[in-house]
C-alpha cells in the first residue's frame, strides 16, 4: 500500500457547533457587502489556493484523473503571477490531511501519486475550517473541492462557509456525478462563500479540466483574469462568471 505523502493532520477546529438561525441571517446580511470583494493577491505576490479532495472508495475510479488535470492549474496561472497551491485531503476513520503549499506542479502530483483512496465518510467540515485557519495567518485566494457526497450536518458546513466568505475566500464546489444530498450541501456552501458550484460527469476530464483551469486563474488575477479567460470562450470560467456575478 503506498504510503500518504508528508502532511499534517488536519485539526476539528472551531465553528462545528449547530448553526442558529441568527447565524445564518447573520451571514446573509454580510453577502452583499463581500459580492464587490475581489480576491487578486497584492502586485507582486503569488496567489494561494487550496485544493481539497475527496478521497473516500467512491473517488477511486476518478483519482487519477484529478491528478493529471491538477499540473493545468499551475500551466493556467503562468502569465499571470504563478500560483501555490496546498493539497488537502480526507479518508479513512477520521484522516484528514493537508500538505505544505507547493509552487511545482511535479512536486504536487508527486504527492497525490503517493494517496490511494479507502473507504469512510466525508469530512467536508474538517476542510473548510482548515481553510479559514490558512487564510487567518496568510491570506488564501480560493478554496476548492472536488467530490461526489455529503454526510455531514449541513447547517455546521454553511456556518463555517459564512465565516470564509467574510474573511473573503470563497468555495468553489465541483460535484462529481448526481447525488441529490450532495448537489443541495455543495450549492449552499458555494453561495454562502461567494463561490460558484458545478457538477461534472464521471470521468469528463475536459469539464474538470476547464474548471480547475479556471478557478487557478481567479487565484491567481482575481475577477479579470477570469473574465479574461471566459473571453477566450474556457466553459468553466464562464460557468463560474455566472454565478459570481
Amino acid at each position: 500500500m503506498a504510503k500518504p505523502p508528508e502532511s499534517a493532520p488536519v485539526p476539528r477546529g472551531r465553528g462545528h457547533e449547530p448553526a442558529t438561525a441568527s447565524t445564518r441571517a447573520e451571514i446573509d446580511a454580510f453577502l452583499d457587502r463581500i459580492r464587490a470583494l475581489d480576491s487578486a493577491p497584492t502586485p507582486g505576490q503569488r496567489g494561494r489556493l487550496i485544493f481539497a479532495l475527496d478521497a473516500t472508495m467512491s473517488r477511486q475510479p476518478t483519482w487519477d484523473t484529478a491528478c493529471r488535470l491538477q499540473a493545468d492549474m499551475f500551466n493556467e496561472t503562468a502569465a499571470i503571477g504563478g500560483l501555490d497551491v496546498q493539497l488537502v485531503y480526507f479518508r479513512g476513520l477520521g484522516e484528514c490531511r493537508a500538505s505544505r503549499f507547493v509552487s511545482d506542479p511535479r512536486t504536487l502530483a508527486g504527492l497525490m501519486e503517493k494517496i490511494d483512496c479507502r473507504g469512510g465518510h466525508t469530512q467536508i467540515g474538517k476542510v473548510l475550517a482548515h481553510a479559514r485557519g490558512e487564510t487567518e495567518r496568510t491570506k488564501v485566494q480560493a478554496l476548492v473541492f472536488v467530490g461526489d457526497a455529503m454526510e455531514e450536518s449541513i447547517d455546521e458546513l454553511c456556518a463555517t462557509a459564512g465565516e470564509l466568505a467574510l474573511r473573503g475566500v470563497p468555495v468553489f464546489m465541483f460535484q462529481e456525478g448526481g447525488d441529490a444530498v450532495a448537489e443541495n450541501a455543495y450549492r449552499e456552501i458555494a453561495r454562502l462563500s461567494h463561490g460558484a458550484y458545478c457538477r461534472f460527469n464521471p470521468g469528463a476530464a475536459h469539464e474538470l479540466g476547464e474548471l480547475l483551469r479556471a478557478v487557478a486563474a481567479y487565484a491567481s488575477g482575481g475577477l479579470k483574469a477570469l473574465h479574461r479567460l471566459s473571453a477566450d470562450k474556457n466553459r468553466g470560467a464562464i460557468r463560474l462568471l455566472e454565478q459570481m456575478r
